[in-house]
């Protein structure tokens, strides 16, 4: 079995992305990559994102108390690697409870024992690509990306699919 390449980016909810992006850009020496009223995505390096704000729909933040950690999130190297895992884990009974492409990943997000989110993602573009899609109109107008079915993209990729058409964004 592969295990992931690398550590992608954290997620991080809060009730003032602003407060936190200008924190973490000092700290990190970071630059904003994306942003709207309810997320920003931040990096240091050659990586798409590496620190994200996060204001989810219903957020509170409880005062006095650390914040809420969104997610840590995992790359795996290649599709087969990411669809591998799925298969072990699904047979095991841990089932992802959201698949979304988000355009520069593919990604399934899981629930830890303790319900912190968990993303197993593989990359779809070069970071280069990949920053020049969040900046792009089309992510502006849909930051979150397209929910997907694992057990029809497993299909497709046992049946002889090519990757491209798999990780094609809207396929």
């Amino acid at each position: 079995m592969a295990s992931p390449r690398k550590l992608a980016h954290i997620a991080l909810a809060t009730n003032d992305v602003a407060r936190m992006r200008d924190w973490y850009c000092e700290v990190l020496e970071a630059r904003v990559v994306f942003e709207n009223e309810m997320l920003c995505f931040t990096t240091y390096d050659d990586e798409h994102h590496r620190v994200v704000f996060a204001k989810p729909p219903g957020f509170e933040a409880k005062p006095g108390a650390p914040q809420n950690l969104h997610h840590v999130s995992f790359t795996f190297a290649k599709l087969d690697e990411l669809l591998a895992s799925y298969e072990r884990l699904r047979d095991r009974g841990i089932k992802p409870w959201w698949t979304i492409h988000h355009g520069p990943t593919l990604s399934m997000y899981y629930r830890d024992p303790d319900g912190n989110n968990v993303e197993l993602q593989i990359d779809t573009m070069s970071m280069a690509q990949a920053a020049e899609f969040l900046r792009s109109g089309i992510f502006a107008k849909n930051p979150i990306g397209i929910p997907f079915d694992p057990e029809s993209l497993l299909a497709r990729h046992r049946s002889g699919e090519s990757e491209a058409e798999l990780l094609r964004y809207g396929g």
